[in-house]
């Protein structure tokens, strides 16, 4: 790879920093003395729930217990590049401190992925205007099916178009604000590189193993993709075998993936067992659920680079070089992981984006006829995978322009959260509504009944019991006991607790007054009253 190559990933890598960052600059500095601007611009309640780990790791946590339950869980090693980050911060402005390390995160994986999509780009293609191509269209591109909402059949529910909200499938909406996403998309692109070239040099396989360990500590389901794909390939590999692949190379190809898969496999198959033995773990799988949309959806968002993708399928398998089987393999296996009898199945086509890419340009450099008129092609198509991207960008400004909930919380709202964080004991348990309690984690190291969809446990059943306490209906014994049982130790009632009911903090007297703010009141509940608990 040349360096004017190296340079030009540096410069577009600036390019993606600035053009992604300046939405949240923007919110920060329209925020004003009314709101606190929580970090984020879309996916808040991810967001919040994602600075709240890395308080975790702030208050010295190394197994993610999520704050989001107070189930009783003996704990995990999972989100741990926001528990490490977490470790960093501490004193004033511990919440700006989280969200400036959580920014900074995106912007060294903004990097990583640029130069990872380039390299594996590299791998299949001689020309760097066709790497570029790739790496822009992987990064910066989406599909073309921002077509249903002019069309009208966008909307809400699965007719949303897959571009704008599955940052697995695309890129750039995990760019914009998922770091752990785009690092995982770089490690996995980083892997499967080496392990394309182990048959070769065995170092490189010893390389992509540890890749995917480091992998699996940011986001497990990955190292499946991973699995998948070097599985789909070695298949490939034993079609070939018996014409162009002598027996020895099909062994150091069997050598290679052993290397790369075997260092991984023991904390796979440890996962694997904590998740189903485990029972709170058990069950936050169970309410987490990314399911992938109709095939159709798909079919529509890939409908430009899908046909040249396939015709760059067909030029792959007449290559001599057994490498760009990987991809085609890769196009081949994405309907089983798209739709694998699994709750996250959504997740597990990880990359397949860059799949695609590859194969389209595969198809476009081999064009050698009318080059005149078919140079013109990538740009159009790159054009055409632009409307999602504005829009998503357009839209987060918006948000910025106009401070409100959730990407913000009422400046008194904020100001009790930070009384807690001074006064309240790490772990202690708040009860709120539940857009207060996603938010709350993010800025004081306190545990909430109610907060976030798949991290709460039971949230179907806790949540209209929470919505009949704050409405004040039932026995006043029976919200003692509710106070009990989740051994809550504050009360928050602030405008939206009272939008659920009558309810009157002070009518049970045994509630303490702690904190009387602008709209919100913090209320402890004795020692004697909180009788144990799940946590």
């Amino acid at each position: 790879m040349s360096k004017d190559e190296r340079t030009w990933q540096w410069r577009y890598a600036l390019v993606l920093i600035l053009l992604t960052t300046a939405p949240y600059v923007l919110a920060y500095s329209t925020a004003g003395e009314a709101w606190r601007f929580t970090g984020f611009l879309f996916a808040v309640e991810d967001g919040n729930s994602y600075i709240a780990k890395m308080m975790l790791g702030t208050y010295g946590n190394w197994l993610f217990r999520t704050p989001y339950s107070t189930a009783s869980q003996a704990g995990v090693i999972a989100f741990l590049p926001f528990m490490l980050l977490g470790k960093l911060a501490g004193g004033v402005g511990l919440h700006e401190q989280l969200v400036a390390l959580y920014h900074l995160f995106r912007v060294a994986s903004i990097v990583l992925v640029v130069g990872a999509t380039y390299r594996f780009a590299a791998l299949f293609l001689e020309k760097p205007k066709a790497r570029r191509w790739v790496t822009v269209m992987a990064t910066l591109g989406a599909g073309v099916d921002w077509i249903m909402l002019l069309l009208a059949l966008g909307g809400t529910g699965t007719t949303t178009p897959l571009s704008l909200y599955s940052p697995e499938t695309f890129g750039f909406l995990a760019i914009y604000g998922m770091p752990h996403l785009v690092l995982a998309r770089a490690m996995l692109l980083f892997a499967l590189a080496d392990y394309l070239q182990a048959a070769d040099e065995a170092r490189r396989s010893r390389r992509a193993g540890l890749t995917l360990v480091a992998l699996l500590l940011v986001q497990p389901l990955s190292v499946v993709t991973a699995y998948a794909v070097i599985g789909a390939h070695q298949i490939a590999l034993l079609g070939r075998f018996w014409g162009r692949i002598g027996w020895d190379r099909l062994k150091a190809w069997w050598g290679a993936a052993l290397r790369t898969t075997l260092p991984v496999l023991p904390l796979v198959l440890a996962y694997a067992a904590a998740f189903s033995s485990d029972p709170f773990l058990r069950q936050w799988t169970l309410q987490n659920r990314i399911l992938s949309p109709p095939i159709w959806h798909y079919l529509v968002a890939f409908a430009l680079v899908l046909p040249l993708a396939v015709a760059g399928a067909f030029r792959a398998l007449r290559k001599s070089d057994v490498r760009p089987l990987l991809v085609v393999a890769w196009l081949l296996a994405f309907p089983l992981l798209a739709y694998a009898p699994h709750n996250l199945q959504r997740r597990l086509p990880e990359g397949i984006w860059v799949a695609l890419l590859v194969l389209a340009a595969m198809a476009l450099s081999g064009v050698r006829t009318r080059p005149a008129k078919w140079r013109w092609v990538p740009l159009a198509i790159l054009a055409l995978s632009l409307p999602t991207t504005a829009l998503l960008l357009g839209s987060g400004i918006t948000i910025a322009l106009r401070p409100g909930e959730p990407a913000y919380r009422a400046a008194p709202e904020v100001e009790a959260f930070q009384w807690l964080a001074e006064n309240a004991e790490p772990g202690q348990v708040v009860l709120s509504s539940f857009g207060v309690g996603n938010a709350l984690p993010a800025w004081a190291a306190v545990r909430v009944v109610v907060g976030h969809g798949p991290e709460t446990v039971g949230l179907a059943k806790l949540m209209p019991r929470v919505e009949s306490f704050f409405a004040g209906e039932g026995a006043e014994w029976s919200r003692r006991r509710f106070l009990a049982e989740h051994d809550v130790a504050y009360v928050f009632w602030g405008p939206h607790e009272r939008e659920m009911g009558a309810w009157d903090p002070a009518d049970p007297g045994f509630l303490r007054l702690v904190y009387a703010g602008e709209d919100v009141m913090l209320y402890a509940v004795p020692q004697e009253a909180r009788l144990g608990g799940g946590g």
